[in-house]
């Protein structure tokens, strides 16, 4: 995801797990007016996703996590060298 824009969505417990919100519909039209490509997002909310048109998710990409060690991975990606 280089040079991309990420939003990271979510709510993290103690031990790391990644908890569902609210209102994932009006913060992804929000994102896509911000011209953010990369929603990170808790995997219990994945199935929100469908609540938003089809037409304003195109040219966003969607990571549903579980844990905040996978938010990492996505959000800091190791650089190649």
């Amino acid at each position: 995801m280089a040079n991309s824009r990420r939003l990271a969505e979510g709510t993290l417990s103690l031990t790391g797990k990644v908890l569902p919100v609210g209102g994932i519909k009006e913060k992804v039209l929000a994102a896509k007016r911000a011209e953010i490509t990369n929603i990170i997002l808790p995997i219990d909310n994945e199935k929100d996703l469908k609540e938003v048109p089809d037409r304003h998710k195109r040219g966003m990409k969607f990571f549903p996590v579980a844990e905040f060690d996978q938010v990492l991975k996505v959000a800091m990606p190791r650089r190649k060298r």
